[in-house]
């Protein structure tokens, strides 16, 4: 008779998540692993597989929960501004109870370049998020909010990149004063 599962995937797999977000991939252990997410390293291997298959998995789950928080803060917004403003403050400022930084920008950093599915993972998540951006540098041309004297599509790729760089350094001991101080100037460069 098969032995049904004592645990909530999602819930476990959330515990996963936030220790690579907390230590990075190659410092987390499966020992690490199995205590942190509660449950056996049986379960661990016939739920998630291995380490790496896990990692891709809490990565996905990472980017299904931002992409959630940022299209309800997006949606929210009354106008193109502050839809920007509310990403650049979620970027910089995160959650309350999140580890700094990002575990996207984390891993682009510390995986990408050796781990063809991590950079695959990451290349279309940074694709999906210029999208959202393009979207609304659009609302914003289009409402007479932003310049419409550069394309859309490289005024999302540039403020992107600036998207990026925040997380890396928020992760860091910057001052918050000084990453709001960035996103500000990058606001400015839309101004009309």
């Amino acid at each position: 008779m098969a032995r049904s599962k004592e645990f909530e995937e999602n819930a476990v797999l959330d515990k996963a998540m936030r220790l690579f977000w907390e230590q990075g991939y190659e410092k987390t252990s499966m020992t690490d692993l199995v205590e942190r997410m509660g449950i056996h390293r049986r379960s661990l291997y016939d739920t998630f597989g291995d380490k790496h298959m896990l990692f891709l998995k809490a990565m996905d789950r990472f980017g299904e929960k931002i992409n959630a928080e940022l299209a309800s803060g997006i949606k929210r917004s009354k106008t193109a501004t502050e839809a920007l403003q509310f990403i650049f403050g979620f970027m910089i400022d995160g959650q309350a109870d999140s580890p700094s930084g990002c575990l996207m920008v984390n891993s682009a950093v510390e995986l990408a370049v050796r781990d063809a599915e991590v950079d695959a993972k990451l290349t279309k998540a940074f694709t999906i998020a210029e999208q959202q951006l393009k979207e609304i540098i659009l609302w914003g041309q289009q409402d007479g909010e932003f310049t419409t004297d550069y394309d859309a599509g490289e005024l999302a790729e540039y403020l992107h990149n600036v998207w990026v760089g925040l997380r890396a350094m928020a992760r860091m001991s910057v001052a918050k004063e000084k990453l709001h101080g960035i996103a500000h100037t990058s606001m400015k460069l839309l101004e009309r």
